[in-house]
This record gives C-alpha cells, sequence and structure tokens, in this order.
C-alpha cells in the first residue's frame, strides 16, 4: 500500500492523525517504506505494537487510580475509626457526668429530708410555744402575741415590723408555690398547711 492509504489505515486505529507524526516514523524507520510504498506486514506489526503500548498505558493508569482510591478509602477509614473513638470518649463522659449528677441528687434528697425533720422540729417547738401561751405560762397576753408574731416573720423571713396581714399573705404565697398541682413537693405543703393552720387560729 502507498503511504497515504498507511496513514489512513493509522488514523482509523487511533493511533495517531499527525502527518507529521507519520513521516517522523518512517524517517526513523520504525515504519519500512520503499519510496511510497509501504511493507504491509510491517506496518501490521507496528499497529499491534503501538496498540499493545496504548494497552499498558491504560492498564498503569487504571493502576494509578485504584492506588488513589485504595489510599482515599484507608482515610476515610482513619477518619472513621477516630470518630468512633472520639464518639465512645463523650459516651463515657455523658456516663460519668450522669453518674455526678445521680450522687448529688441523692445529696440533695438527703438535705431535703433533714430539712424536713429540721421544720418538724420547729413545728414541735410552736406548739408547745402555743400550748404554753394557752395555759398561760407566759408573762402577759402582749409578751405572748409578740413572740407568737416574732417566731412567724422569722420562720417566713418577713421583717420584724410585719403584721398579721402581711404574714397571712405570705402564708397564702408559699401555699400557692407548694401546691403539688402546681409542681410542688405535697410534704412541704402540708407542713406549711399545717403552720397556717397554727396561726389562722391563733389569730382568732
Amino acid at each position: 500500500m502507498n503511504t497515504d492509504q498507511a496513514f489512513t489505515l493509522l488514523k482509523e486505529a487511533g493511533i495517531t492523525d499527525n502527518i507529521e507524526t507519520f513521516k517522523r516514523w518512517l524517517r526513523e524507520g520504525r515504519i519500512k517504506a520503499t519510496g511510497f510504498t509501504v511493507d504491509d506486514k510491517a506496518l501490521m506489526r507496528f499497529m499491534k505494537e503501538q496498540t499493545k503500548l496504548d494497552k499498558d498505558e491504560v492498564i498503569r493508569q487504571l493502576k494509578i487510580k485504584i492506588k488513589a482510591k485504595d489510599e482515599e478509602i484507608k482515610g476515610i477509614e482513619e477518619l472513621h475509626a477516630s470518630s468512633t473513638r472520639i464518639l465512645i470518649q463523650q459516651r463515657d463522659k455523658l456516663y460519668n457526668e450522669i453518674g455526678l449528677l445521680q450522687i448529688e441528687r441523692n445529696h440533695l434528697k438527703k438535705e431535703t429530708i433533714n430539712l424536713l425533720k429540721e421544720n418538724i422540729e420547729l413545728r414541735d417547738e410552736l406548739i408547745a410555744l402555743k400550748e404554753k401561751f394557752h395555759n398561760g405560762e407566759k408573762d402577759g397576753d402582749a409578751t405572748h402575741s409578740t413572740s407568737m408574731l416574732s417566731d412567724f416573720r422569722q420562720k417566713l423571713s418577713l421583717s420584724k415590723k410585719a403584721d398579721e396581714k402581711e404574714i397571712f399573705t405570705a402564708f397564702k404565697e408559699l401555699l400557692k408555690i407548694a401546691h403539688p398541682d402546681h409542681g410542688g413537693n405535697e410534704k412541704i405543703f402540708h407542713y406549711i398547711k399545717q403552720e397556717y393552720d397554727q396561726f389562722r387560729n391563733w389569730t382568732k
């Protein structure tokens, strides 16, 4: 075949579409030709060699891509492992905090029980004072009244000048706050109600 036919064949095979490259291969003897006539068998061998080279290049590129993907997967696995460690640490920290909160809750519960006991003792003292007042064991009604009012003012954290009306108002506010229907504690509400009833009976 002539050189034009050979170039066309190389072009259709996807080996080259550059005429200068084709001429260089002819000059270098990579494609054997005599004048304008190309050796058919030599051209076929050359085309097979070029095709093999192209396949080798494709394989090489694929291996590079596979290696890059392997590295990417490795990076993702390392990130996953790191994230897992962090999540485990955070979980353990939360468990520790929950444990501390439970300890604190138990401590507060004990303190609440102690406060209730103290309030019950104060209530008993108040009842004893009231009995003494009714039995006439105090010196004079004015002294009794002042002492009782002072006790209620102190319990309600009111000023020393607070009158009976202010004490009543303070009791009602406490009863409203401590009422179970408003989220209060039933035992505390019961205790305040008893104190309120005693004060109300005492003022009659």
